[in-house]
């Protein structure tokens, strides 16, 4: 499996859109790049630009992107509410996928020499790929901005990591290093006043404020018995927070950068900011993502406030997140597309269209068509998400029923359970696809030698296991769909039995459809002791899903006739 790095420099230009162009040009010039997401802010005067890939397309993408940035902007020009000390301020690599974050950090190393070596800009490790502490976090590293570094990288323990020890009075320097995932996150208050906002901001992030004797504000600092300054903590662990004016919305907002949103997660934020805010008689208009946020941030939220509402929290990824986007006012200064903002949906996007993506008639009209993909297993699986999808359906309307209010957390925690099964159910719709496709590409592969041939032959038993086994995993995923039918059937509001009744059709023609490709696809496997196996798993499931499906058709019809 392949590796997969994302990397969201941060460029000081927020502007000029035909700037910050070129730069991003640059960037997706690099074979093996996939640009996902460009975020300018007119106020800060930076852009942040989010791109993904292996990792040397990665290092070669950020590469190109810094130096073109060095060529373009003049940082002795440049103005903006951002804390900043160059072209491109700070580059954090962060790991995707099949990486580690330690591994991720020597890629991180390896861009910061290139840059140090072939450019006239000083480079600083951070985060993961720096080895001294002192120098881990890019606050520290920041202080004194373009400004303060003339002076600053002419002390001896702020020479750079790689590059002159001598400030680019052009380009400035940069930070370069790894991370796990920040949300840099803003949220919009009703107040012009950057005072209040830094009050609200110093309540809630984890450096607090400092204590003062008397007067909050304007007493003296309070020293402990060794002469240290005394801290009041923030509500909220892993944040970092400012509170400032923007301009372009004549509002002031608390900046912050979440750096564990495990441990403290964006709804939790937006909350404590809210209550911070009311207290000082203020209030929270709405809130907005600087860059991409991941898929698990936006669901917590969702399911938060879904929770606060008293409400069933088993309904659809899409209607969790947009409660989310709902909930925190995400929208509020523009409109908030999931598809672009969500790492995962992004990353979807940017790759090759899924049958899971098509609507309904392009489904239909692309399995009418001439292609042998997608077939029964694809339609199997798709047919077996509805049947889920139906028993969610009706634990959904349980749990939102007029009179069984008390009954919420019960029909809520089968959604859950219908929602997961049609989830895995809908990846096999397209793995079933890709799979054929696998026995495809193993016959195409090279036999003109003993070795090549040994090899294409083994690719292809290995895939065509797989494209039996697929199937087999939709019959099974979709036997667990009976489960939730039958208990929406026998404890469900009874005015929806039907639509239960049709999931267990659903899920039995799933059933029975997947079965028939097990076997076909098994007949042909040259490992007889995987095909019996496989083959005689099928037939099983394929009969207690016909005992299963004749004992609850029967209790719907049962039902409906009494």
């Amino acid at each position: 499996m392949k590796k997969l790095i994302e990397c969201v420099p941060n460029f000081s230009e927020g502007r000029d859109l035909g700037v910050i162009k070129q730069i991003t040009d640059a960037i997706e010039a690099v074979d093996g790049v996939t640009l996902l997401d460009v975020d300018p802010g007119k106020a800060t005067n930076r852009t942040v630009v989010t791109f993904v890939g292996e990792p040397q397309a990665v290092i070669e993408g950020a590469y190109q992107g810094i130096v073109k940035a060095s060529q373009l902007i003049d940082m002795s020009k440049h103005s903006g509410e951002h804390a900043r000390m160059g072209a491109t301020d700070v580059c954090p690599f962060i790991p995707v996928a099949n990486v580690s974050l330690e591994e991720t950090a020597e890629y991180a190393i390896q861009l910061a020499q290139k840059v140090g070596e072939n450019t006239t800009i000083p480079v600083y490790l951070y985060g993961a790929s720096q080895k001294q502490e002192y120098r881990k976090d890019l606050s520290v590293i920041r202080s004194g901005e373009y400004e303060g570094f003339f002076a600053k990288i002419k002390e001896e323990e702020w020479r750079p990591d790689y590059g002159p020890a001598e400030m680019n009075a052009f380009s400035g320097a940069t930070v370069i290093g790894a991370r796990d995932f920040l949300i840099a996150y803003n949220v919009n208050l009703n107040t012009k006043s950057t005072r209040i906002a830094n009050r609200i901001a110093f309540d809630v992030r984890e450096a607090g404020r400092v204590k003062r004797i008397g007067n909050p504000y304007t007493g003296e600092i309070a020293k402990d018995e060794n002469g240290e300054t005394i801290r009041i903590p923030g509500t909220c662990k892993e944040v970092k927070a400012v509170g400032w004016y923007i301009d372009e919305y004549e509002v002031a907002q608390i900046s912050a950068n979440l750096t564990n949103f495990h441990v403290t997660p964006v709804h939790t934020f937006f909350d404590e900011v809210e209550k911070s805010a009311i207290d000082r008689g203020i209030r929270v208009t709405g809130s907005e993502l600087v860059g991409l946020v991941p898929l698990k941030a936006m669901l917590d939220a969702g399911i938060h406030y879904l929770k606060k509402q008293g409400r069933s929290i088993g309904v659809s990824e899409r209607e969790i997140i947009h409660i989310a986007v709902k909930s925190l006012g995400l929208d509020e200064l523009g409109p908030f597309d999931p598809d672009k903002k969500i790492v995962e949906y992004a990353l979807k996007n940017a790759e090759d269209t899924r049958l899971v993506d098509m609507t309904c008639v392009e489904l239909a009209n692309e399995t009418a068509s001439e292609s042998m993909a997608p077939g029964g297993g694809s339609i199997s699986a798709y047919v077996g998400s509805l049947g889920a999808s139906l028993s969610a359906m009706v634990a959904n309307l349980g749990a939102n029923k007029r009179g069984w209010e008390e009954r919420v957390s019960e029909f809520s925690e089968w959604a859950v359970k219908a929602q997961d099964i049609k989830q895995r159910l809908l990846f096999y719709v397209d793995e079933d696809t890709r799979s054929f496709n696998g026995i495809i590409d193993a016959i195409r592969m090279p036999k003109d030698s003993d070795e090549e041939k040994a090899a294409r032959k083994a690719a292809i038993l290995a895939a065509s296991i797989y494209a039996t086994e697929v199937p087999l995993k939709v019959m099974e995923t979709a036997f667990e769909a009976y489960e939730c039918i039958e208990y929406m059937i026998k404890h469900g509001n009874k005015s929806s039995i039907t639509d239960a009744g049709v999931g267990a059709l659903c899920v039995h023609t799933a059933i029975q459809g997947a079965g028939m490709n097990v076997m076909v696809n098994a007949k042909d496997l040259s490992d007889r002791e995987v095909a019996n196996r496989l083959n005689s798993q099928a037939k099983e499931l394929i009969e207690k899903s016909g005992e299963t499906e004749k004992r609850l058709k029967e209790e719907v019809f049962q039902t409906i006739a009494s």
